[in-house]
């Protein structure tokens, strides 16, 4: 067994491992874990990569025994604001109920779409929207979009609000709309507009959000439309800073969509309410805390170093997810068809391979208050796997990390599958910029 580069015992790792593992077989082997995270306001549930069936499935089982038993009333995922809020209106019973799940995620048009309309995703949201149709609407739990991609979306979505209800404030809106006219919907196209010419649509989006939340005040508290209206603003705003200066290959724009994040569950929170309890569904990479990672060292934060440094007193709990080998659901190049790639065995020396050693079998870690001891406060690989994969360059999907400061608790398997998509990717007609999971 390898060491690590701090000279640790790969015994004594091992022997740590085994020490804190619990054994995965069934939704009851969960009881350590519910019983460990279940206190917390926001708990934050990752996934090693954005296409594997294991880390969907258990995480959507963890969050079920978490809102049955627990009482926690609201999911937040890496997913567009506008389409979320469709969702998060059909599982509360509100619109679209004409529906079946299939036919709202088939809905789902930006790449990729697999992350959202899958089979898995699909099971939880209709025993949600089963759930939720049993009980009195004030407590049916909510599901909402916490990313920053949807400008063109969420500026539609304002200037239909405003037209109903403010349109005074209309012409504002057009204005922003009007300026992002000439780039066709193509993020791309504006960005790159930008670095041509120092203009850019940012005071009149900018304008928009201070119109909106003027005349927002106390009424998005009470009033769903005013909110979603309140929120979708704030997404245009950090969607046009986002697309700015990612374009320019600037590291800060992963900051700018993970503080977006952190600040959208932020706003939900307030929302619905200081008895409010949230789940937050992202890639590991967003979800275990940066300073725990090499990504520190470059000046990136993320949503579960975030989240912890504004809301510890609150109670926080991130749990990681890892496995060994077996099949992912991705695409070979960004905007490409999704196909099932083989995920090799884990790298020597990674935090995987320790795993794999030590357990051999699927398991629950959590790590109690010590986070000493050889494994958990040791400096190795971690792989992470985005919605783009080339299994040949492995070497690069692993992010040094110390899994103890990194997480409250890891669910470990040894082989996985790729995801069933509910649909076949088709090329997207709004193309978007690549994020990598790693941030860089």
């Amino acid at each position: 067994m390898s060491p690590s580069r701090h000279g640790m015992s790969g015994a004594d790792a091992a022997a740590q491992v085994r020490s804190l593992a619990r054994p995965l077989r069934s939704v009851a082997d969960l009881d350590p874990l519910v019983d460990q995270v279940g206190a917390a306001r926001f708990v934050c549930l990752g996934e090693a990569s954005h296409g594997t069936h294991e880390f969907y499935r258990w995480r959507a089982l963890l969050s079920r025994r978490l809102i049955a038993e627990r009482g926690f009333t609201w999911i937040g995922v890496e997913g567009d604001w506008p389409d979320c809020w469709r969702i998060n209106r059909w599982v509360r019973g509100l619109d679209e109920q004409d529906l079946d799940v299939d036919g709202l995620l088939a809905r789902f048009a930006r790449w990729p779409t697999w992350m959202w309309a899958n089979r898995d995703v699909a099971e939880f949201l209709d025993w949600l929207h089963r759930r939720n149709l049993a009980l009195p609407p004030a407590e049916r739990v909510g599901f909402y979009g916490l990313d920053v991609y949807s400008l063109w979306d969420s500026l539609r979505e304002i200037i239909a609000w405003l037209e109903a209800n403010a349109p005074d404030a209309v012409p504002t809106a057009h204005r922003a709309w009007q300026c992002f006219t000439p780039y066709r919907e193509d993020p791309h196209e504006y960005a790159w507009s930008t670095r041509l010419v120092p203009l850019s649509c940012e005071p009149d989006v900018v304008a928009l959000l201070a119109e909106v939340r003027g005349r927002m005040g106390a009424r998005a508290q009470d009033d769903e439309g005013a909110f979603d209206t309140a929120q979708n603003a704030e997404v245009a705003a950090d969607a046009e800073h986002y697309y700015r200066i990612m374009v320019r290959g600037d590291r800060e724009s992963w900051n700018v969509r993970d503080r977006h994040m952190a600040a959208t569950i932020d706003r939900i929170s307030e929302h619905l309410g200081p008895r409010s309890k949230g789940l937050v569904w992202e890639h590991n990479t967003h979800v275990g805390d940066a300073r725990a990672t090499d990504m520190a060292r470059g000046g990136l934060v993320n949503v579960g170093q975030l989240v912890r440094e504004r809301h510890d007193d609150d109670g926080v709990a991130l749990v990681g997810f890892a496995s060994h080998r077996g099949s992912v659901l991705a695409a070979a190049a960004w905007g490409s068809p999704e196909r099932s790639m083989l995920v090799p065995e884990a790298r020597a020396g990674s935090h995987e391979d320790l795993l794999h050693q030590a357990l051999g079998r699927p398991a629950v870690l959590p790590f109690g208050a010590d986070r000493s001891g050889p494994w958990l406060s040791a400096w190795l690989g971690h792989r992470a796997i985005g919605v783009v994969y080339q299994p040949a360059r492995e070497a690069g999907n692993y992010v040094p990390t110390r899994m103890g400061e990194r997480y409250d608790a890891l669910i470990w398997f040894e082989q996985t599958s790729a995801l069933a998509p509910l649909h076949h990717e088709a090329r997207p007609v709004e193309p978007e910029l690549e994020t990598e999971p790693s941030g860089f």
